[in-house]
């Protein structure tokens, strides 16, 4: 198990390096800098903010320079925000973002792995069919427009809930994000979860475990469930840590504080650094997260980590 784990962690390295190679020169790429909203600065005090900032420096030079402060865990100062460094910034926004994405998760895989699982026992049925046209309309409808539905509903029609805002975190303040998030995910979980289950279900061990007179209820516990899970856990990786960091959309609309809004900032205003961090803490949760799986996949299933 010791060789599985540091093969799949091993893997991540790579990858992030790539991410930030590619981030790094495409927001570079990007017309305009990040003092153009500035007032016209003379030309040298201009070129003395770009000497502070080393962006001066040749692009190669830049990207040495920036993985440099990665490796000593310095993301380097926002440029929009001066009084800042990007980690700082990071930080103040990584409790909304993980307090509403987290929510959205474990509310997506209660519900999309119960409603999944009923739609599977009872295929071709009345309660299958509902399922899976709630998992569509979930599917198919964008969570911005979803959120302003939600917001005409309950906000403004019936006026149970606020419209808006983070209100240290009260639970009325954190409903309509959070479901505005997970219902796409519940919609995506509980399609994986029939699929697999009904799979599952006509397993040679699953016919035997039946044959033997175990209630159903038993059968989907103790036999059933374990390996129907496998396909969700795939999912799980790269969608909670969509979440954790936050939606781009669902943080604006809904005007919360998290890191989401600071993406958008710092990409309208070519924050290069802020936007790099954003990106790069992004890519480190991704990978954290699919290694995660991947343990996980081990452990429920040990004809996985015997192969590798």
């Amino acid at each position: 198990m010791l060789r599985f784990t540091l093969q799949r962690l091993l893997t991540g390295i790579p990858t992030l390096l790539v991410l930030i190679a590619l981030a790094f020169f495409l927001i570079r790429a990007a017309p305009g800098g990040p003092f153009d909203t500035e007032r016209q600065l003379a030309p040298e005090i201009e070129a003395a903010i770009r000497k502070a900032y080393h962006l001066d420096e040749p692009l190669p030079q830049q990207f040495a320079r920036y993985l440099g402060g990665l490796v000593r865990g310095d993301f380097g100062p926002s440029f929009q925000y001066r009084e800042y460094t990007v980690t700082e910034l990071i930080v103040a926004g990584l409790p909304v973002s993980m307090t509403v994405g987290g929510l959205a998760m474990l509310v997506a895989v209660l519900v999309g792995v119960a409603a999944g699982t009923t739609a599977a026992l009872r295929q071709n049925r009345m309660a299958d069919h509902a399922v899976m046209a709630a998992a569509m309309t979930g599917i198919s409808v964008p969570s911005f427009v979803m959120a302003p539905l939600l917001i005409l509903l309950l906000a403004v029609g019936l006026r149970w809930l606020p419209a808006g805002g983070y209100g240290d975190g009260h639970w009325r303040y954190l409903l309509l994000p959070v479901l505005t998030l997970a219902l796409p995910q519940i919609a995506y979980i509980a399609r994986l979860t029939r699929a697999s289950m009904i799979e599952v279900l006509r397993s040679p061990y699953i016919r035997t475990a039946r044959a033997q007179g175990l209630a159903l209820r038993t059968i989907v516990l103790r036999h059933a469930l374990k390996p129907t899970l496998l396909p969700v856990m795939s999912y799980l990786g790269p969608a909670t840590a969509a979440l954790l960091t936050g939606s781009v959309v669902i943080e604006q609309i809904f005007g919360l504080p998290g890191i989401g809004r600071f993406f958008v900032n710092g990409a309208l205003n070519r924050d290069y650094t802020l936007v790099m961090g954003v990106v790069v803490f992004y890519g480190v949760l991704i990978v954290v997260f699919n290694f995660l799986v991947d343990v996980v996949y081990g452990l429920l299933d040990p004809r996985i980590r015997h192969r590798t």
